[in-house]
């Protein structure tokens, strides 16, 4: 990946943070983009820098098609045409369906597929015109199964695996990638809040535990390099046989 120009959205922690190390590890320059926590965007800033590569941070909402524009404007001005794009950026309101409000609905699916499309619509021309590129989307294990509680999230990462496929079927004929991970639970800040830090979760997984940051950033890396050029419209469950 050395030399390639990658761009991970909600790249400062996370899931997104293990990304952005696993490529900057292997050579690529990054651009992440965030959505507003200052302090870690400027730690995992650092770490990438430490990697000697080019890194920046960007603050974005991705619902927002004109800060997206602006913010994709700035990354070509100051890192050239992106070759690697992973749309990652999620953020969930659970409640149960009878309980959520249309607010906490649409946030959801602005964020996590509005996201993704608008972030995708930016990199497509490029890519286009150059015949190569890789996006790859962050969806979830719950847009194959569904869960309780999460009807704005589901119906989001679900809407994802549709995007991933429309647009591998799309740009296929210009040597353009588009695949997807659907993790199940993974160590992060907001698993570790679980009761018992989701030990009893960790029990309805076939392999027993939750998924490492590290996993599903391997996978990421998998497909963005040239061994997955064969590879396209696929949905990669990194969920520890969860939604077998």
């Amino acid at each position: 990946m050395k030399g390639k120009i990658a761009v991970v959205t909600g790249g400062s922690r996370g899931i997104g943070r293990a990304i952005c190390e696993e490529f900057a590890k292997r050579g690529a320059d990054v651009a992440f983009l965030y959505a507003g926590n200052e302090e870690a965007a400027a730690e995992t800033l650092l770490a990438l820098e430490g990697y000697g590569v080019r890194a920046a941070k960007y603050k974005c909402d991705v619902s927002d098609g004109a800060l997206v524009k602006a913010a994709f404007d700035a990354i070509a001005s100051e890192f050239g045409a992106v070759d690697i794009l992973v749309n990652n950026a999620g953020v969930t309101k659970d409640k149960l369906a009878m309980m959520m409000s249309e607010d906490d609905f649409t946030r959801v699916v602005g964020i996590n597929l509005t996201g993704a499309f608008l972030c995708a619509k930016a990199v497509i021309p490029a890519m286009v015109r150059r015949r190569s590129g890789k996006i790859i989307n962050i969806t979830s294990v719950a847009g194959i199964m569904g869960n309780a509680g999460q009807a704005n999230y589901s119906a989001s990462k679900a809407g994802v695996i549709g995007l991933t496929k429309s647009l591998a079927r799309e740009l296929c004929s210009r040597g353009i990638t588009c695949n997807a991970i659907a993790p199940g639970f993974v160590e992060t800040d907001m698993t570790a809040k679980l009761p018992s830090g989701g030990a009893e979760l960790a029990k309805s997984i076939p392999l027993g535990r939750f998924a490492r940051p590290e996993e599903i950033a391997k996978t990421a890396a998998f497909l963005a390099s040239s061994d997955a050029d064969y590879i396209t419209g696929e949905i990669i469950r990194v969920d520890g046989g969860l939604a077998m």
